[in-house]
């Protein structure tokens, strides 16, 4: 004789449209997001029991019979060092995101140059769109500065060099 057992799972695969709506949340999460908050906390823990420890051991000599009075001590300490040390903590792990996020987009900016420039070398047609675009002033500046000075130097060159003899 044989039973059935109902399960919870479903035997059905999600939709591609609950699929998409699971992904875009998790990116909305991501997005929201920010690092240099879980940084300050972290750094300040690490101050604070840095302090800690330094007391503690200043502490251990005084102690001999004024336990209570050193954990009081020791705590007042820690109080402190979290009061005064969190703005000045939290600003310099936004400063560090920030600069961190400046190098990611320059190395990013750099990466794209290269290879538009590879590929510009390769394509006589990008080479041509890029150079007629530097010959218009306002477009230019659409343009890195990296390229702008690679098309120029590479414009120059192929205009002083003699045309092969066919």
């Amino acid at each position: 004789m044989s039973s059935y057992a109902p399960s919870p799972f479903s035997d059905r695969h999600p939709s591609p449209e609950q699929l998409e709506a699971a992904l875009l949340t998790a990116r909305d999460l991501h997005r929201g997001f920010d690092g240099s908050k879980g940084m300050a906390a972290l750094l300040l823990a690490a101050i604070v029991s840095a302090m800690l420890v330094v007391a503690d051991q200043l502490l251990e000599t005084w102690v001999d019979g004024h336990l209570m009075a050193a954990w009081v001590a020791l705590w007042a300490i820690g109080f402190v060092a979290l009061a005064l040390l969190a703005g000045t903590v939290r600003r310099f792990s936004a400063r560090v995101f920030v600069a961190l996020d400046e190098w990611a987009a320059r190395k990013a900016q750099s990466r794209a140059d290269e290879r538009l420039w590879s590929i510009a070398l390769q394509d006589a047609r990008l080479m041509t769109d890029l150079q007629s675009v530097l010959a218009r002033d306002d477009a230019a500046a659409t343009l890195s500065p990296v390229v702008v000075a690679r098309v120029r130097a590479h414009s120059a060159v192929t205009r002083s060099a003699p045309l092969p003899y066919v």
